[in-house]
Formats: C-alpha cells, structure tokens, sequence
C-alpha cells in the first residue's frame, strides 16, 4: 500500500472513531448526561460486564507506581483503573474525541494524566521510558500495526512488559462474518482479512492467527500469547454448546510481553 493510500485509510480509521469513542453507544449511556458521573459509570459497567477478563489480564492493581502508557484510550475505562492503581499515566489515541472523553472521565473522579492526540505509529517518547504499555483491542486498526509494536518496544524500559490484545481471525466472529458477508451474499471464498478489513468496525481492521501475533512481538525477549472466548463469539450460539467452545476459537488473542 502506498503512502497516498495509508494516509488515506488513516482518515478514514480517525474519523470512524472521532464519531463515537469504543464502548459510548447509546444504547450504553441512554439517556444520561454526556461526561456525567452516570455517563461513565454505564460505559464501564458495560465494559466490564461484557469483558470481565480485562481485570485479570491486566492486572491493574500490581503496576502501583510504574510509568504506564496506554495507546489507544477510548472512552478512558481501563485508563481510568490504571490511575486507580496509582500508575503515572500517558495516554495516546488517534482521535479527539477519546482524549477529550478520557480526561473528562478522569476529572470526574479528580485524576489526572498526560494526554496526547498522536498517531502511535511515532510516540512522543524517550527510549526506555516506560515500566508498562497497555493496548487493548487498538491497534489492529492501524494500517501498520507493526510499526506501532515496535515504537512500544522503543519506549519500554528494559524488562518493561506490553499487555494488550488483539483480535483472532480463527474465532467463531470471522465465522459469523463469513455466513453474513461470503455464504449468504453470495460470495463464499471472500478471505477472513478481507471480511475483517470491510465489516468490523472501521475500515482497515485486522485480525491474526497466534503465530501472526508471535511474529509481531519476536523482538521481545518473550510473550505470552493466549485467545479468549468471548460474548461476541457466543452470541446466537445455544448456551450449551457455547460453554464447550474451545478458547483456541475465541475473538480476542491476549498478549504479555516482555522487553
């Protein structure tokens, strides 16, 4: 892809999200104020509610005092429990809209943090500046997701652990896609990226096999790469098979990884 076509695919991503920052629908918020207490409080309840793993993934409550950088805010959840925990916070996401949510979020509950609207691809960091760099669900919207991982790697601290996740082309949501978008549309042989690329979510999303999220991280020293079954895999599923549902066909691959 040329560089006219990549800026091209980054407006593109920015203005999708400039829209509606992840997880403020409004059948999330209803009718509550925007930026309100309320407001947020729906949005992470939401959140949390439909993907509880993040608190044991992320573990907030362990990194206490550590330089933490989160790239690719969103509405300010997660960031929010990392200041919780008592990190330094830095936050960086692509669009307006997050950072003005995210530190309306904060103030709500008097915290604060260093808030950037960047493109992560080139992070406003020193290298070894950071104890810890979360990304969860993001940065398989860029239209080079390896650039950003390395410029993470740049910034860490030697030792300094990513967590993050990305999403699983094996899972049970590109198969729903497929049924939608290939089998009943007449188009059978369409491939996952290109079902992911076009339908979920903004233009240009990717998603990838374990051993494709291993080669994103091989320069660091060593990664833990794991799926996770999710709602969005379970859904339209009947209960009992869902529960049988191997967590190699989830949606969402979880990544620790160390500098």
């Amino acid at each position: 892809m040329g560089d006219e076509a990549l800026k091209e695919l980054n407006a593109e991503v920015r203005a999708y999200w400039e829209l509606e920052p992840c997880g403020t629908f409004a059948e999330v918020v209803g009718d509550a104020p925007e930026h309100s207490r309320e407001w947020f409080e729906r949005v992470e309840n939401h959140r949390y509610a439909l993907e509880p793993f993040i608190h044991s993934v992320a573990q907030f409550t362990r990194h206490r005092g550590k330089q933490l950088l989160e790239v690719g805010v969103g509405a300010g959840t997660d960031h929010l429990q990392w200041a919780r925990a008592g990190c330094e916070c830095h936050g960086v996401d692509l669009t307006d809209a997050a950072i003005e949510t995210t530190r309306a979020h904060l103030a709500v509950h008097g915290l604060s943090s260093d808030l950037r609207r960047i493109d992560a691809r080139t992070l406003p960091f020193e290298d070894a500046s950071m104890d810890l760099v979360y990304s969860w669900g993001v940065i398989h919207h860029s239209e080079d997701p390896q650039v950003i991982i390395d410029e993470i790697r740049r910034v860490l601290k030697p030792g300094g652990q990513f967590i993050g996740m990305l999403y699983g082309s094996r899972s049970l949501v590109v198969l729903k896609l497929w049924i939608r978008h290939g089998l009943l549309a007449g188009r059978p042989f369409r491939s996952r990226a290109e079902l992911v690329w076009n339908h979920m979510e903004s233009v240009g999303t990717k998603a990838y096999t374990t051993a494709e999220v291993a080669r994103l991280f091989e320069a660091f020293s060593a990664a833990r790469i794991e799926p996770i079954v999710t709602s969005h895999d379970r859904n339209l599923v009947p209960r009992r098979i869902a529960a049988l549902l191997p967590a190699s066909w989830g949606w969402f691959i979880t990544i620790q990884a160390r500098k």
